[in-house]
């Protein structure tokens, strides 16, 4: 099953711009970062702390986070398909990438599973933080001997 209908993509695109624009515009707006935090910072498209950036939420209509998670979703999915890894953002989608073992007939769920809640999600889409970054902070819960998406990342 899709996760977006293909006559949502335009409203899906939308959304998802509009939620990293709001994210960014959140990240440059906080106090100047430390030399020490720039330094951890080097991969990512903006230099305000770690911390700032592990709490950055854009307050965006319900339907608007739902058509960015979806689309973002998609647009992994198209950039590495297959049955292998089950990457789930409850509640707006669930899609399966990466070629590898599938899920077996009786309980379809590929031996790893990534969960997300929407908002590490989509800084991570976004290259907001990496990673590395939301997993040492607990934010991501991975399953499996594919647990890392960090490559793939962001979109």
């Amino acid at each position: 099953m899709a996760v977006i209908l293909e006559k949502d993509l335009t409203r899906g695109r939308q959304a998802y711009e509009q939620w990293r624009d709001a994210a960014m515009e959140a990240a440059s707006a906080c106090d100047a970062a430390t030399e020490s935090e720039i330094s951890k910072t080097a991969a990512t498209r903006t230099g305000a702390p770690l911390a700032t950036r592990l709490s950055i939420a854009p307050k965006l209509p319900r339907p608007v986070m739902a058509m960015a998670v979806r689309y973002s979703l998609f647009l992994l999915e198209r950039k590495a398909p297959g049955p292998g890894v089950e990457v789930r953002v409850a509640p707006w989608g669930a899609i399966k990438i990466l070629d590898g073992p599938e899920s077996d007939p009786h309980n379809l769920t590929p031996p790893d599973v990534i969960e997300l809640d929407p908002d590490v999600w989509l800084r991570l889409a976004a290259g907001i933080t990496t990673w590395d970054e939301e997993k040492e902070a607990g934010r991501i819960s991975a399953v499996g001997e594919r647990d890392d998406l960090g490559w793939l990342l962001p979109l």
